[in-house]
């Protein structure tokens, strides 16, 4: 099972938290994800996974955490 929490905005459509069953890679994950959450394809994120962001397809394995975060703005 892979864990996915979602934060800021993104939380807001597509709640904090949902559980989907093993998915491959984090393109997949995504995939999955705009799916069922359409609204997500119109938002940047970061994604990270067990808390390193990544900037590429990773793969996944049972019990991983994947966050997407809305990007950052300094101050």
């Amino acid at each position: 099972m892979i864990t996915v929490l979602f934060f800021g905005k993104l939380a807001e459509i597509a709640g904090a938290k949902t559980e989907l069953p093993h998915v491959a890679s984090t393109d997949e994950l995504l995939q999955q994800l705009r799916t069922s959450f359409p609204l997500l394809a119109a938002e940047k994120f970061i994604v990270a996974v067990d808390k390193k962001t990544i900037t590429e397809n990773t793969l996944l394995t049972d019990n991983c955490t994947v966050a997407l975060l809305p990007p950052f703005s300094g101050g």
